[in-house]
């Protein structure tokens, strides 16, 4: 598995996190789908992995926002994978579980001002869960596709966030990455946020190009998912000659 810890720190030697992020479901080694907290972590191990990612990040006097990644095995051993010094994609997930808006702590961090709680004061509460959206072909080797958008209307929902620049008309183009938007879902616990996901991506509508939204709502789908079974290997296993819905 994938599992990366939120940190902050701030200019006066104070450090925390915000828990994990799962990002196993992934696709030519890049993230598509992430969540909080992961279904693989015991409090113990949470604990563990949340006060290894902060001594990392203290070690080299770290300050604002930054992601400590691991490996995490069957076994329940972790290994260091990465440190990434600015928010992630996924960022929205520990945002709804947490309260708290991570680009203001950003700020305020910047201009100087110390951490606002300490770890004893960190409350997650619910399950979030985030879709990358994407101009690829998942049939085609997740190749990235190009086009303009002919009509793009957003899901909405009790608990569904939606973050995107969109607009009919719009053209994808080769110039950029093909990643759209991010749709994100909390919910009180994992079932009702992954519900709440699959049908915020149902009712999308984005007409004009290729998009993974098929493909997503078919990974939700799957009975090892919603048990909880992730791996970073999950696509291979799981879905390896996927074709869209026919019709």
């Amino acid at each position: 598995r994938h599992i990366e810890f939120q940190v902050f720190g701030d200019a006066y030697g104070n450090m925390i996190h915000l828990g994990e992020r799962e990002c196993s479901i992934q696709r030519r080694h890049q993230k598509i789908i992430e969540e909080t907290p992961s279904p693989a972590l015991t409090p113990e191990l949470r604990r563990k992995m949340g006060e290894t990612a902060v001594c990392a990040a203290k070690t080299v006097h770290y300050t604002n926002a930054g992601t400590v990644e691991f490996l995490l095995d069957e076994q329940g051993d972790f290994y260091f994978l990465e440190m990434n010094t600015r928010l992630q994609v996924e960022h929205p997930v520990t945002e709804m579980v947490t309260g708290i808006d991570l680009v203001a702590w950003q700020i305020a961090i910047a201009e100087g001002k110390p951490l606002p709680l300490t770890q004893e004061q960190v409350a997650l509460t619910g399950h979030a869960i985030e879709a990358r959206i994407y101009a690829e072909n998942p049939a085609n080797e997740f190749l990235p596709v190009t086009g303009n958008i002919l009509l793009w209307r957003e899901p909405a929902g009790e608990g569904v966030r939606v973050e995107s620049g969109l607009l009919a008309q719009d053209a994808v183009s080769i110039y950029y990455d093909p990643m759209m938007e991010k749709i994100v879902a909390w919910g009180e616990d994992r079932e009702t946020a992954v519900r709440r996901l699959l049908y915020a991506l149902q009712t999308t509508t984005l007409f004009g190009l290729v998009t993974n939204i098929p493909f997503l709502q078919d990974i939700l789908r799957q009975p090892a998912f919603q048990s909880g079974q992730l791996s970073t290997h999950f696509i291979d296993q799981h879905l390896p000659n996927w074709q869209p819905p026919v019709g």
